[in-house]
């Protein structure tokens, strides 16, 4: 308990003592996210925050925590994934390039700490995955999951504070369950996260960058798949999915109103969840407040009927997903009606 107290206020106060010479360099330097029309922010602001999240946990752990096989890919992986967002902050990163460089650091991950999910336990009558699927389906998760934080990073506080729910209950599952090496990597994110939110919460002042969403989302991805793969959690794959609910959801959404309207997925739009939101009327800090409860309220649903079992779960989950985004539809058609009139 000691460590983890340690690690967590360690990793908090590093990154909050580091941003205010980050945002004076980046004025200084002119690095700096301008507005468009699909932000929120009306001034040039700096996005070099995640320096500042990197520091605190890479520090945090390194002094900290137990570099037990697995942690120490994770970091290798991290250190990579840093660099590319840094590079991308400062002067822009093809994105084949930052492709690339993901596959790299989860190969390190997946090959040489064999980190990957090796079963669906049960979902869709699949267990046992075979070894080639195993390592696909495994390399897909980390992709998507890593860009998904990068997606939700649309409103002051938002990616933080889903950071920081994720990152808490995977902690904690971690630590009641005897891996203390990986609660210490859960305590060292959500400390830096809380850190640099002293900044970014209220009229932010600077932006976690790819960096940071990068980053973060890397990191969660090994976590979710360690989770997965432990014997002592019942319906794991199901819990996993509803820990980071907000993000998976948001993304899967944006990616299929994409396809259906005929345009790239990728093409950079205005129909995250968090733009409705903002449209609807609601505050910045609003919008954190509603989408934290959402991710909460679906986490301890999922923990309380856990007994389920993962198939039924999942489709009470998508289930829920689609009647939640029928409901943005509709609001949201609504609300541009009445702006029209």
């Amino acid at each position: 308990m000691i460590e983890s107290i340690l690690i967590f206020f360690w990793a908090l106060l590093i990154s909050m003592f580091s941003i205010p010479t980050i945002i004076s360099v980046a004025h200084s330097k002119r690095i700096l996210d301008e507005p468009d029309f699909r932000k929120f922010h009306d001034i040039n602001t700096p996005r070099l925050g995640g320096l500042a999240i990197f520091a605190g946990f890479m520090t945090g752990v390194a002094i900290f925590g137990q570099m037990s096989l697995g942690i120490q890919q994770l970091l290798a992986g991290s250190l990579i994934i840093f660099f590319v967002g840094v590079k991308d902050d400062i002067n822009g990163v093809s994105v084949f390039k930052k492709f690339f460089v993901q596959v790299l650091a989860a190969g390190i991950v997946l090959f040489y700490a064999d980190i990957r999910i090796s079963s669906f336990q049960g979902f869709l009558g699949i267990y046992d995955l075979e070894v080639g699927m195993s390592y696909a389906f495994s390399f897909l998760v980390i992709l998507c999951i890593t860009n998904a934080i990068n997606l939700i990073d649309g409103v002051d506080g938002l990616a933080g504070f889903i950071v920081v729910v994720i990152c808490t209950t995977f902690g904690t599952y971690f630590y009641v369950s005897g891996e203390e090496s990986y609660a210490y990597v859960c305590f060292a994110l959500t400390g830096s996260m809380f850190g640099f939110l002293r900044y970014n919460l209220f009229n932010a002042r600077v932006f976690m960058g790819d960096t940071g969403a990068l980053v973060s989302g890397f990191i969660i991805s090994i976590l979710a798949i360690h989770f997965i793969e432990m014997d002592k959690i019942a319906s794991a794959p199901a819990l996993s999915i509803s820990i980071l609910f907000i993000p998976i959801f948001d993304t899967i959404r944006v990616f299929i109103i994409r396809v259906y309207r005929g345009v790239s997925p990728f093409m950079p739009d205005r129909n995250h969840i968090h733009h409705y939101l903002c449209d609807l009327g609601l505050s910045h800090f609003q919008v954190v407040l509603v989408l934290v409860f959402v991710n909460l309220s679906v986490i301890l649903f999922a923990i309380f009927f856990s007994n389920l079992g993962n198939s039924a779960l999942l489709i009470i989950l998508g289930t829920g997903a689609v009647l939640f985004s029928i409901i943005l539809e509709i609001l949201i058609k609504k609300r541009r009606a009445q702006l029209d009139v």
